[in-house]
């Protein structure tokens, strides 16, 4: 019997809430779409925004959503996408597809959604492209409150009140598609243009976030924290699980044990890669000021079949779940250092929540993850420990069977949450709680097959139901995790 201990008297760091955030890039169906789809469409919607879509994200407590990009956004230039629609600039959008981007979804648009889902703003700005002065312009146009020609623009397109903006990238993967840059002249130019991200409401600073690495470029990590840690709040770092490596990456659908395990294993990279730039942070910002934001994660496959490759168009599985689940309680165990991550992306496209279909939409097995695990959210991390053995098919492969985190809200409450990455095996846990006497206990369990997954036709092939297959008594609770599983207990104490 596998044994899980929990210390509810060792609280450790607060998870922040946006370690469960969400991306939305100019990317295929994503933003049109999935998120809008204009004031006229026969879809129900808000101000142009998908009712179902943004109901079924209000309900996983969405805490912050990153636009424009990615790619994408060291080629936008923000004033493309305000004033009338029927006069904005259009575009090819070379990056992603090849089509046309009409810039009907823009700066005002994108508030509005935040403003429907109830979330915190993280905008990424042009530092590939774009120009000192155009960041510049777009702060004191979406943040100043005053006498200024962006603050006059803005209430001649319709907004008289500045918006808060919370959370700004300077910048998107400045070592490739934004730039081609070493890290050094990037450092040096971040410190150029953050200068010009204006703090004009004193009372709530703008989190400024550096470009960080790609997966274990520990160098630039190094470079940038060394000539600009001091001028930032955040710095990012960018991971996808590519079960068959970049060029191939393999079926999101179809595949065998071996790539079910290779796939949690890679899934599991993400704790030595947090690890490993943290301890590079460190050198640079003991105190841990500066955030890691992990503002690009998630499983990234070959593009589901007869779909436009530039789409970026995946099915999402149960295996998907468990890379989801993983991932999430590597960023709770490390909410010490990190303070935001991104799942790319909301919808449509890569690791998405949600699919949809003309006027369809489904709810994918790692939109139930992140319901289930929403109750992390601002809880405080609590010392726990599960034991665990090896499993796999190759040696190289091979992964814990158990992988856990849990938390404790300000009221007491606790919530673990437990993932089984057998895609055979059940097992027995036994959890103890250390100097805790448990008054009530319930759960939600997520489970199925290796290869299932919810269609247009099939929607609720995966879904979450009651767990009430457990014993609690005094400090223990006793249950089984069958295999492909995540397990999600709430758990009062006396």
């Amino acid at each position: 019997m596998g044994k899980l201990y929990v210390n509810p008297k060792k609280k450790l760091s607060t998870i922040s809430p946006e370690i469960y955030g969400h991306f939305s890039e100019h990317l295929g169906r994503c933003i049109y779409e999935g998120l809008y789809v204009g004031e006229n469409s026969s879809i129900p919607n808000t101000n142009g925004m998908r009712t179902d879509v943004v109901e079924a994200l209000k309900k996983i407590k969405i805490p912050v959503l990153r636009w424009p990009g990615g790619c994408f956004a060291d080629e936008y230039h923000w004033k493309d996408g305000i004033g009338p629609k029927e006069s904005r600039k259009k575009m090819i959008n070379t990056h992603w597809g090849g089509v046309v981007e009409d810039n009907s979804f823009g700066t005002h648009e994108f508030m509005e959604l935040c403003r429907q889902l109830g979330c915190k703003v993280y905008i990424n700005g042009n530092l590939g492209s774009g120009t000192v002065q155009e960041m510049s312009e777009w702060i004191e146009y979406l943040t100043f409150n005053g006498i200024s020609p962006m603050a006059d623009l803005r209430s001649k397109n319709g907004r008289e009140e500045p918006w808060t903006v919370e959370y700004f990238g300077v910048g998107n993967e400045n070592w490739g598609c934004g730039g081609c840059m070493t890290p050094e002249h990037y450092a040096n130019e971040y410190r150029r243009y953050q200068t010009y991200v204006r703090n004009y409401n004193h009372d709530k600073p703008i989190y400024k976030i550096a470009c960080g690495a790609n997966v274990d470029d520990y160098n630039w990590t190094e470079q940038v924290m060394r000539i600009a840690g001091p001028f930032m709040n955040g710095i990012s770092l960018h991971y996808y699980v590519h079960p068959l490596g970049w060029q191939e990456k393999g079926s999101a659908t179809d595949f065998d044990d071996t790539i079910w395990y290779l796939t949690l294993n890679k899934a599991l990279k993400m704790d030595e890669l947090i690890t490993r730039h943290s301890h590079i942070i460190d050198k640079y910002d003991p105190d841990k000021r500066v955030g890691l934001i992990v503002d690009e994660w998630g499983a990234w496959y070959t593009v589901e079949p007869g779909t436009n490759p530039g789409f970026l168009y995946q099915q999402n599985t149960i295996r998907d779940a468990l890379v989801a689940g993983i991932t999430l309680n590597i960023f709770n165990k490390h909410s010490d250092r990190v303070r935001m991550a991104n799942l790319a992306q909301m919808v449509n496209v890569l690791q998405s929540v949600i699919l949809t279909e003309g006027d369809k939409m489904i709810l994918t097995p790692t939109y139930h993850v992140f319901d289930m695990y929403k109750e992390h959210q601002g809880a405080t991390l609590l010392d726990s420990y599960i034991e665990t053995s090896t499993i796999g098919v190759e040696e190289e492969n091979m992964v814990p069977n158990l992988h856990e985190s849990v938390s404790m809200k300000e009221d007491g409450t606790i919530t673990i949450t437990l993932n089984n990455l057998s895609n055979t095996e059940s097992y027995p846990i036994n959890s103890i709680f250390a100097d805790t006497i448990i008054s009530s206990v319930e759960g939600t369990i997520l489970t199925g097959n290796m290869h299932d997954y919810n269609t247009f036709q099939n929607p609720n092939v995966v879904s979450p139901v009651s767990f009430t297959q457990f014993t609690a008594n005094d400090n223990c609770i006793d249950f089984t995790i069958p295999p492909c599983s995540i397990i999600q207990l709430t758990i009062t104490t006396k």
